[in-house]
């Protein structure tokens, strides 16, 4: 098994062909907000012009079963010792949620990611936060490096704008990657990231000494991610 390496293409499909049953010591899983869903696999788009034109809106049946094709992929090739941090807003949280359960993780956390406040609203509170499910399969086995002595499960940390950068609109800060390695990881552990948008996973890994494995559907990505994990080499040396 190769690591350290970068896939273009769809992990619910790749994912058991790639990786072997308890390999992965930490998954990191931001999903899309918008999927075409197949049943076989998934054709899923991002919102923004550097990845792809257009945003597809799906119905919330659509979003279960693409939901729970994705979770059940990552449930065999993590470690029993393993966790997994999932990603979800509001909309999306009750079929990620539901598919947590079916598939048969245990959540220990639910973390609240709280960020500047977004786009302005009239007639609804602005959203300012994002859901990080922590689970795992084992609740008496799982890895935990206990780094703060009363670590909390509310976390402020702010996101990344960076004018003039052709980036995924999901692309999460690298502060909030590195704590959850730091926390569920250690040196040389497999880090999975099923849907690894600008390759923030994998430039943290390489920061702070994980190994990773990435899935990426969407091709535009590649130029991004490769000139993004060039500049953090090259700063390693």
């Amino acid at each position: 098994m190769k690591t350290n390496v970068i896939y273009y293409e769809d992990c619910i499909e790749n994912i058991p062909k790639r990786i072997p049953k308890e390999s992965i010591d930490l998954v990191i899983a931001d999903p899309p907000f918008g999927i075409k869903f197949t049943g076989k696999g998934a054709q899923y788009n991002r919102k923004d012009e550097l990845v792809v034109a257009g945003y597809q809106e799906v119905t919330a049946g659509d979003y279960e079963a693409f939901s729970k094709a994705w979770i059940q992929a990552i449930f065999p090739v993590l470690k029993t010792t393993g966790s997994a941090y999932i990603f979800s807003g509001w909309n999306n949280l009750k079929a990620i949620l539901q598919a947590i359960d079916d598939v048969g993780f245990i959540t220990i956390n639910h973390i609240i990611w709280k960020y500047q406040f977004g786009v302005f609203t009239k007639r609804k509170y602005v959203t300012s936060h994002y859901h990080i499910l922590f689970v795992v399969k084992n609740s008496k086995k799982y890895y935990f490096n206990k780094i703060e002595h009363y670590p909390e499960d509310v976390w402020e940390i702010k996101r990344e704008y960076l004018p003039g950068e052709k980036k995924n609109s999901t692309k999460l800060p690298d502060k909030l990657v590195e704590k959850i390695l730091l926390y569920s990881s250690k040196e040389g552990d497999l880090v999975l990231d099923p849907f690894l948008g600008n390759g923030t996973t994998a430039a943290a890994c390489l920061k702070l000494n994980r190994r990773y494995i990435g899935f990426e559907i969407n091709q535009h990505a590649k130029e991004v991610i490769d000139t993004r994990l060039a500049k953090v080499k090259e700063n390693c040396l």
